[in-house]
């Protein structure tokens, strides 16, 4: 793609949009190639959004941790009237991605000691049962399996219905609705109305028999929250449950299927690791490096004339992270090139999949136990594991915020 150089040397200046966003990605396998070239000649990227309003993508890590922390980036001003919008669907208010400190800072102490490392360290030998049961199934079936049906998917919806307090038997119901809420084209409005509608009455029931029958799990504690020390309203109780349970599993889903992927891209790397293990820790970090799950993150909104990269982003711009682009900046992964994956790269750690400044993914530490027992059971379990499909056959889901493998077809 052509990219047209959008500074002034003499100073910032603003552009008209340029480039239609998301970027097109040429497999399942590559960020968009677009992001080395805006890296180098147009940090600040002038883009069309899918909603049509004009934004801004910005591509190099430090400009990126910049907007992920800086407070004249807004979330909450994504939900004021008039902002511009990512996709023709507003986002819902009330809730930890659409608030800025102090209000955002009050509803994430309500839940942050169920995500600490000491607590999901509590939580590792329950995951790790549950592993083993998915995987005893998996291995009487008949390969090749899909390993997104049998392991990438359920596992991260049983961890989080068991913290939350939430019946696994409905773990159907959770797809469509996750991917109504992360959709960017791939629902129309009228879809993703009626899917909220739906999980917004099936939350307040399930909140409703929890304090008839008050339970002891993390929905069970807000309701507790709510109803004894009025500490979030109902819908901000209602609108929580909704984050932790979407967010909760929707990313680390993805990021199982993407990063088994690319260890079984990598033979040699998944000998050492087998050999190893206690390589795996490390290399989950380079794994989320190399593998992400989708372009930007959430929508911020500039509150004031901000610039950046050389470029002038005006009060009230869209403007978007691409932490997929910071993952693979020379500038702070300059070990050999940034986009190969290296199990042993000593900058691994310095990655934004989690993002940075207040808004950190609360469930970090969960998703990050998850991978390593994942990763490290299937070493064990299936030492001869393979893909059962050429690589250029394999799909990522579209349209939404959220990337992942459509499925994973393995065999041993």
């Amino acid at each position: 793609m052509d990219i047209e150089e959008q500074q002034d040397p003499d100073g910032p200046r603003a552009a008209e949009p340029t480039l239609s966003y998301p970027f097109h990605r040429p497999s399942a396998v590559e960020v968009p190639p677009v992001y080395e070239e805006l890296r180098a000649r147009c940090p600040v990227a002038h883009v069309r959004l899918p909603s049509g309003d004009p934004g801004h993508v910005v591509t190099r890590y430090d400009d990126v941790r910049t907007v992920l922390a800086d407070p004249r980036f807004s979330r909450a001003a994504t939900v004021e009237p008039g902002a511009p919008q990512l996709s023709s669907t507003p986002p819902l208010a009330g809730g930890l991605f659409t608030m800025d400190p102090p209000e955002h800072t009050r509803l994430r102490k309500l839940v942050l000691r169920e995500f600490t490392g000491r607590r999901v360290q509590r939580l590792r030998p329950r995951i790790q049962e549950l592993t083993d049961g998915l995987l005893d199934s998996m291995e009487r079936l008949a390969p090749p399996v899909d390993l997104n049906t049998e392991l990438a998917f359920p596992l991260p919806v049983m961890v989080i219905c068991e913290l939350l307090g939430v019946p696994f038997e409905d773990r159907g119901r959770f797809r469509a609705w996750s991917d109504a809420f992360v959709s960017l084209t791939s629902h129309t409005p009228e879809e993703t109305a009626a899917q909220r509608t739906s999980m917004i009455g099936y939350l307040a029931a399930l909140i409703q028999r929890k304090r008839e029958e008050p339970t002891d799990d993390l929905i069970g504690a807000l309701v507790a929250a709510h109803d004894d020390e009025g500490r979030l309203t109902e819908h901000e109780l209602i609108t929580m449950c909704i984050t932790l349970l979407v967010a909760g599993h929707e990313t680390t889903v993805s990021m199982i299927g993407t990063c088994v992927l690319t260890l079984l891209r990598h033979p040699e790397h998944l000998a050492a690791l087998r050999e190893n293990p206690d390589m795996i820790e490390h290399a989950v970090e380079e794994l989320m490096r190399i593998n992400p799950i989708g372009d930007g993150g959430p929508l911020r909104i500039t509150l004031e004339d901000v610039e950046l990269g050389g470029t002038l982003i005006p009060k009230g711009s869209a403007v978007l992270a691409a932490i997929c682009s910071a993952n693979q900046d020379a500038a702070r992964f300059p070990e050999g090139s940034p986009a190969d994956f290296d199990p042993r790269r000593p900058s691994a750690t310095q990655h934004v999949a989690f993002g940075h400044g207040p808004h950190h993914c609360l469930g970090a530490a969960l998703a990050r136990a998850e991978l390593q027992i994942v990763i490290g059971s299937l070493l064990r379990r299936f030492p001869a594991l393979k893909l059962a499909e050429d690589v250029a056959e394999l799909r990522m889901t579209t349209g939404m915020m959220v990337h992942g493998l459509t499925r994973l077809p393995v065999a041993w």
